[in-house]
């Protein structure tokens, strides 16, 4: 099992989990659950419910991931499986992101 924290403008956010290549979680920080002043990270990942599960990466980190020529060039340096989007993600999420969010190996 591969474990990544998700921070949210440098505040723990949660935990992004891979069981297997079919099975995700993420679980919000109890801390960033509890505190209403806290955004979700996503829409799609509402403060609703602390935990959630899906059969592949969720959509959310997926996009954060590059695609096309950049994918290739990025998996070939780092020498990571294209298919290996739970890796790329903890490999380059890391310190550039497009949003708030960033995603750092446990």
């Amino acid at each position: 099992m591969r474990k990544a924290a998700v921070y949210r403008n440098g505040t723990l956010a949660g935990i992004l989990a891979e069981k297997s290549r079919r099975h995700f979680i993420f679980s919000y920080d109890q801390q960033y659950f509890n505190d209403p002043n806290m955004p979700a990270i996503s829409l799609t990942l509402p403060k609703t419910q602390m935990e959630y599960s899906s059969e592949f990466l969720f959509p959310f980190f997926f996009n954060m991931l590059s695609e096309g020529h950049n994918k290739k060039l990025q998996c070939y340096h780092l020498r990571i499986d294209e298919d290996d989007h739970f890796g790329l993600l903890m490999a380059i999420a890391r310190w550039d992101t497009i949003g708030a969010v960033t995603v750092k190996a446990i």
